[in-house]
Formats: C-alpha cells, structure tokens, sequence
C-alpha cells in the first residue's frame, strides 16, 4: 500500500447477517415482484430445505418465482445464456442466488444477461472476450449457504467459457447484489472437506487482498480481521460441523474477505488457480488454491515483508520476526484443517501442463498479475505450477 493512499470506498450492497436472518426475506422490500431463484445442480438445497425457507418467505412476502437449477461448481456460459432466456421469458424482474459461490456468481451473471443482447462473452473482459460495455443489470439479491467466496460483497462473477476453456471474473458497479443475507444455520450441513476448501478461498481473499499493491486502509482492516478469524476458527468448523459459533465466525470472516474483494483485489495466484480449473473443471476452486499456495507465498516473502509479519502476528498472536512465520502459520492452518496434502494430480492434473496454464492465466486473467507486489516473470510462474504439483 502506498504512504499517502487515495481511495475510494462504495459498497452499496444492503448486508443482514445472523443466525436464524432468513426469516427476514419475508419483511424487507425485495427489489422486484418476481424471482428467479438461481441454485445448482445438486439436490442439497432441497434436501437441507434452503429453497423451502427461500420459498416460504417469499410467499409470505408476496412475491412469485421461477427455479433454474442446473448451475455447475465450475458454472458455464451455457448455463447463464440458457437461465438468461428463461428470466426473460417468465417475467421475472429480479435474481436470488441460492447457495455456493457458484450459484450467487451465476445469478449476477444472468442479471447481465437479461438485460443486454447477444453472448455473455461480448461483455466479458479479458481471453476472447469482446469487452462490449454492460449499462443495466437486473438486482441481485445473494442468500450463500456456503462460507468461502464472499461474493455477496462484491460485484465480482466468475465464469467458464466451455467452449474455449478461459475461466475470467467479470463485474462492475452494476453487479453488487442490491441485498444479501447470511445465515450461519444455513452453512451446518456443509461437509468438512468443502468448509475447509471454501474457507481457504476466503482466507486467500483477505491474504492476496492485503499483499496487493492497491491495498487500502479499510481493505487492511477487513483482511486483518478475516485473516484471524479463520485461522482460529476454521479448524473447528471443519472437525464439527455444527458448532454454530464457528461457523458464524467463519461465515463473517468470509463475508469480510468479499468487502476486500471491493476494496482491495485478489491478484494473480486467483489468475493462476483459474487457469487450473478452466482445464479440470472437477477440480474446487479452494483445493486449487490450497494447492499453489505454499509455492505462491514464497514467491513474494522478501517484497512485502511488513505485511507478512503483521499476518503472522494476527494468526499466531505472537510477535513475528520474519516474513517465513506467515508460511509457517500457513502450513500449521493447512493441517489442522486436512487440507496439507492436497494432490493436483488426483483431479487429473498433469506435471507438463505448467507451461500452458501460465499462458492461461496471463491470457485471461491478466490484469491481476498488474496487482502483484512486483511483476512475476513467466519462469516463476512455471516454477510455482511445478513446485505445487503433487
């Protein structure tokens, strides 16, 4: 961060936060008279009652919907293009993500797609994206039954071009959902290897955010703090699921991450990740973070050496005297929560696809390696790839 910062700070999104919130839904003005309530694939929104609850109050606050749930963990243009075309033709004026990271992403996504012509691709920039400019946007409302993303903070939506396997984050001022609200009791049901995977990705937010070169000094505070609380917290949501306060903490530490999203920005290890699971789609997006990171980090340890410290000292509540005491607190997280041994090779990962991936990742994500503390060279790329390969 710079010694005399100038910023500026506008998050506009209307948050509710608190065990048992849902019940809200039925109180507050929602921004449309009709839903199309976005959820994946998979059967857990329905078979935890997350879409009953969504359902129930929106009955009782008098607004109708539609469901589209065919949403992918890696989610596809095709997918968007195809919800998009539904949103138009049943009316609906507004879009509830329900769910994941996947879920809240894809319905900002469709917002844009509902309202402007042509291909999601037009107005994506970055890879072969046309880069076309996005002037109206359905509101947004996010309900994450997941804690990781913090996409209900930030106008940020990440998306899968199948056809050409770029995987690039969109988003402007349009997209920040008009309300979001996070109910921990909604996150219980998560398995312990997805908590730990989704809250790594939140606590890669808040680190990557912090490191970044146009850090801010709202966006140190809401890194600091996310930083601390998952790794003090994360472990015990991981062992037990239902351990309501953990999840809270991890739920607000998540939420945080996503306003460092806003204020700050994840810079190229996310670029590089992308590049992963654009070719191995079944690869999650936390376990491929989880993945690179220890070689990621190291990278970096002698070009922002403060900041290093100073995340060590909020993870470890000690006083740090080297950069290396964040690797070290890092790994000790990695452990405790499972997640140390990770193998990129057990999602199909090839040791020979380094070179590739890094031109990937400068194809289509480009414009966050322009955030690093300094420039990365293509070789250290490559060599990050190689030395997380397992």
């Amino acid at each position: 961060m710079k010694a005399n910062p100038v910023f500026t700070l506008n998050l506009p999104t209307k948050l509710i936060f608190g065990c048992g919130e849902i019940s809200k839904l039925s109180t507050e003005t929602l921004p449309g008279k009709k839903a199309l309530i976005v959820i994946s694939s998979g059967n857990s929104m329905r078979k935890y009652g997350h879409l009953d609850k969504v359902t129930e109050q929106l009955v009782l606050n008098k607004t109708e919907f539609e469901i589209y749930d065919h949403i992918l963990p890696n989610p596809t243009k095709g997918h968007i293009m195809e919800a998009a075309e539904m949103c138009r033709k049943c009316g609906c004026d507004f879009i509830i993500g329900l769910g994941g990271g996947s879920s809240i992403d894809s319905a900002k996504a469709i917002a844009v797609m509902a309202c402007n012509s042509g291909d999601y691709w037009d107005y994506v920039i970055g890879g072969s994206g046309k880069g076309k400019p996005v002037t109206k946007v359905l509101p947004i409302v996010a309900i994450p039954t997941t804690a990781g993303t913090g996409t209900e903070m930030d106008p940020w939506t990440v998306i899968t071009n199948e056809q050409c396997q770029e995987k690039i984050g969109f988003g402007n001022e349009l997209t920040f959902p008009k309300l979001s609200i996070v109910d921990p009791e909604l996150m219980i049901s998560i398995p312990p290897k997805y908590t730990a995977f989704q809250g790594f990705d939140a606590f890669f937010h808040a680190a990557e955010g912090f490191i970044a070169n146009i850090a801010t000094p709202i966006s140190d505070l809401y890194a600091l703090e996310a930083i601390r609380l998952l790794y003090k917290y994360l472990p015990s949501a991981v062992h037990d699921g239902r351990d309501l306060k953990a999840r809270a903490k991890v739920a607000w530490a998540s939420t945080l991450a996503g306003m460092v999203e806003s204020t700050s920005s994840c810079i190229s290890e996310h670029s590089m990740e992308h590049a992963l699971s654009a070719y191995y789609p079944t690869l999650p997006h936390g376990a491929g973070l989880i993945s690179l990171s220890l070689a990621y980090f190291e990278t970096f340890r002698n070009d922002c050496m403060k900041r290093y410290m100073k995340m060590a000292e909020v993870m470890t509540e000690k006083k740090s005297n080297r950069p290396s005491d964040f690797i070290d607190a890092l790994k000790v997280m990695q452990k405790e929560c499972g997640v140390y041994d990770l193998k990129l090779s057990d999602y199909g990962v090839k040791r020979e696809d380094s070179t590739r991936l890094m031109q990937n990742a400068r194809d289509t994500m480009g414009g966050l390696f322009s955030f690093d503390p300094r420039p990365l060279t293509d070789d250290e790329i490559i060599e990050i790839y190689d030395k997380s390969y397992k």
